[in-house]
């Protein structure tokens, strides 16, 4: 039996006392004060990077979730700006009122991303610089989804350069693929695993989902707050997330501290709303989500360069990376 099994039997067999609860909460804060942040490569997704906490200091944390909800981060520590915090649980009941696309047997549910990111290369002259790219794909998504997804991924086109190292490092052949990948594989297992979010087991309950979101990102990111909200933003993005699932990660999103209104007109891919972002001073970035707040519609995330990086061309206020979606319910897939 593993340590986390053992914690969860714990749980469920015996309810902390006040006095164990105030120990708990002890340790969590130590553990969160004795992390370490360094500012990690730049790179495109960051999903793996380990950062800010060390590893007794995760050990901690992931005991103080584990062992009572009581003594998880979601709650008791604040939440999100007033505004912020209204916007998004407007946005939630609107999308708690919407039906999700009905798919027939026959048919699939259309996903198009449309994304930017921020990569960084070297020149044939060993010259080190960051560009931008524009990936665009399209995901067809079967009624049944443990039968085959088909994806369709288009070549990335070179979105922007910074300057004559970013320039030179383009030149060297950065972006070369000019063919059109289609891949097939069931249960969305395009590369062995699962490459999309997967819903099933996620608790519909706010304060329970960020608590397991906090449990299941630990060790993670910059911060357990900041992390929790990228969780939400990539798992939004994959446009697999039900409408009730999608609610409740809207109210969890309301829930972290730090996150406020960042923009009240922002514009993503062609499309008006609001942005809800948090500031993460160790890595010096800003994530956000755009929602459209009368519909409660994601509009798309993105992330924001606000502290300069001495070793880099990209200006501050540059988005280094944004996604945008869109679905619709289709007969067929493409052939080839």
């Amino acid at each position: 039996m593993d340590q986390l099994t053992l914690l969860r039997r714990v749980h469920e067999e015996s309810r902390p006392s006040v006095a164990a609860i105030n120990e708990g909460r002890a340790a969590l804060f130590a553990a969160i004060e004795s992390g370490t942040s360094s500012r990690p490569p730049r790179v495109a997704r960051r999903r793996v990077r380990i950062a800010g906490l060390g590893a007794l200091a995760a050990g901690a944390l992931t005991v103080a979730l584990v062992l009572s909800n009581v003594v998880g981060l979601a709650g008791w520590r604040g939440s999100a700006d007033a505004a912020a915090a209204a916007v998004l649980t407007d946005a939630a009941h609107a999308v708690a009122q919407t039906a999700d696309p009905v798919v027939g047997a026959a048919q699939f549910l259309r996903v198009d991303t449309t994304s930017v990111g921020t990569a960084f290369g070297e020149s044939v002259d060993r010259v080190e610089g960051d560009y931008q790219y524009r990936d665009h794909g399209t995901l067809y998504i079967p009624a049944d989804q443990s039968d085959e997804w088909t994806w369709v991924r288009y070549p990335s086109s070179l979105e922007a350069t910074f300057g004559p190292r970013s320039e030179a490092v383009v030149a060297n052949g950065a972006l070369t693929s000019t063919s059109v990948e289609v891949l097939r594989a069931k249960n969305a297992q395009f590369y062995g695993s699962r490459n999309t979010f997967e819903p099933d087991g996620w608790p519909r309950d706010p304060y329970l989902l960020l608590n397991r979101i906090y449990l299941s990102t630990v060790g993670t990111g910059p911060s357990p707050d900041g992390e929790a909200l990228v969780f939400i933003a990539d798992a939004l993005r994959d446009g697999t997330v039900p409408a009730d699932l999608r609610s409740a990660m809207l109210k969890a999103a309301a829930m972290i501290p730090g996150v406020t209104i960042t923009d009240d007109e922002a514009t993503l891919n062609g499309q008006l709303g609001v942005a809800i972002g948090r500031f993460e001073d160790g890595w010096g970035t800003r994530q956000e989500v755009i929602v459209d707040p009368g519909t409660g519609l994601l509009i798309g995330e993105r992330e924001v360069l606000v502290t300069a990086d001495p070793g880099s061309e990209i200006p501050v206020g540059t988005v280094l990376r944004w996604s945008s979606i869109s679905t619709e319910v289709v007969d067929e897939v493409p052939a080839g």
